[in-house]
């Protein structure tokens, strides 16, 4: 890809993203879900302007990790501690409940079969791929509303981040029933050793950032820092354990979050997010996908897989939530905030192409569930909001 066609294409996202974020305002819906349909529009669905590309992916993918990183900045640490027990109780059930449905799903659709056969396998890689939640856009949308560093808000992070390292054991324990040579166990002592690593040297790393901050006040060296952690912490965390790199980028944001420079440090990173890399990440989502292709023979399937998927994080998530002491209107708000998906399913999906547990002809149905999970999760969160307040 030659640079004048990059700048082309950052020229078009950047002007049609803002335009589309305007009208989505303007109409009083949430900014991300505008930058989300202007991908469509410009990308091979409709207009066919913007080519998805390895460099394109590359920024989304900063964008993506700039954005978790500030929402780990915005992370009340006392509040976090508050719902662990509750996240985690919400992240099983939100894995579980959506997994069982998207395997009978399949096997309604392509006939039921006992465990151990290969009808089975790909049923169950089926509901694997509903299991991922991905909260980026909910972060979005929850800042848009000033919500994020509420209960219900950090309850939504939380699970997110636990129900992406369940995501990650449930892959392997799936992708290991085709092939032998992965190890389950391995898989969660790597795990259980990032956040190990992510906690011990994280607070050494607040302490040198602490004296830094006193030093040093409110100048540029320390979001610098900062950011150059995240990238750190993603890449070591994807890297060498297994986790995903956004996993990685949180745990920066929440090792800093405690520093009187915090609010400093976010606003240097919501400038670049904001600018560039922000309407790169939300626009790729319409860009990954050509609804031409979507024909008749795959439509009701998927129709069937977004509504599966999007209800079973609502039954799931909300359902535990209430159970766990939190009211009607609340659980239904960690629902709606858990039903998103994004690129942890995307690289699930790939990877089951890849093992042959899933054929290309469904990959349709992926990014129609993260299109509209995408575009819905942020509009009826606003709706739930504005009906009824938070009152947990």
């Amino acid at each position: 890809m030659d640079t004048l066609s990059i700048l082309k294409d950052l020229c078009i996202i950047i002007v049609c993203g803002k335009l589309f974020s305007l009208a989505a305002r303007r109409i009083h819906m949430p900014e991300v879900a505008g930058l989300i349909i202007s991908g469509i529009l410009i990308g091979p669905s409709v207009f066919n302007f913007v080519k998805e590309s390895d460099f394109l992916s590359g920024m989304a993918e900063i964008g993506v990790i700039l954005l978790m990183f500030s929402a780990g900045l915005e992370t009340d640490i006392g509040k976090l501690k508050e719902s662990g027990l509750k996240a985690t109780l919400i992240a099983c059930s939100g894995v579980a409940v959506p997994m069982a449905l998207g395997a009978v799903l399949y096997m309604c659709f392509y006939g039921f079969a006992g465990p151990g056969t290969e009808q089975f396998m790909k049923a169950l890689f089926i509901g694997t791929i509903l299991a991922a939640t991905s909260v980026s856009i909910t972060v979005q949308a929850l800042k848009e509303l000033g919500k994020l560093n509420t209960t219900v808000g950090t309850t939504i992070m939380s699970a997110a981040i636990i129900d992406d390292v369940i995501g990650i054991l449930v892959l392997t324990a799936v992708m290991s029933m085709k092939d032998p040579s992965n190890n389950i166990g391995l898989v969660a002592l790597k795990t259980a050793i990032f956040f190990a690593i992510a906690l011990g040297g994280g607070y050494f790393i607040y302490q040198l950032m602490k004296k830094l901050e006193k030093r040093a006040p409110h100048t540029r060296r320390i979001p610098i820092l900062g950011m150059a952690l995240a990238f750190a912490l993603s890449y070591i965390a994807d890297k060498y354990f297994g986790v995903a790199d956004i996993t990685g980028a949180y745990c920066a944001g929440v090792i800093l979050s405690s520093l009187d420079n915090s609010e400093y440090i976010e606003r240097k990173m919501d400038i670049n997010s904001y600018m560039i890399f922000g309407p790169v990440f939300f626009a790729s989502i319409g860009l990954q996908t050509n609804l031409r292709q979507l024909d008749t023979t795959i439509l009701l399937f998927s129709v069937a897989f977004v509504v599966v998927g999007m209800l079973g994080k609502i039954v799931g998530c909300g359902l535990m939530g209430r159970a766990c002491g939190f009211s009607g209107h609340d659980s239904l708000k960690i629902g709606v905030g858990m039903m998103t998906r994004g690129e942890v399913a995307l690289i699930v999906a790939q990877r089951g192409l890849k093992a042959g547990l899933m054929s290309s002809t469904y990959f349709t149905a992926v990014i129609l569930l993260i299109i509209v999970s995408s575009i819905m999760t942020p509009i009826v969160l606003k709706a739930l909001y504005e009906k009824h307040p938070e009152s947990a």
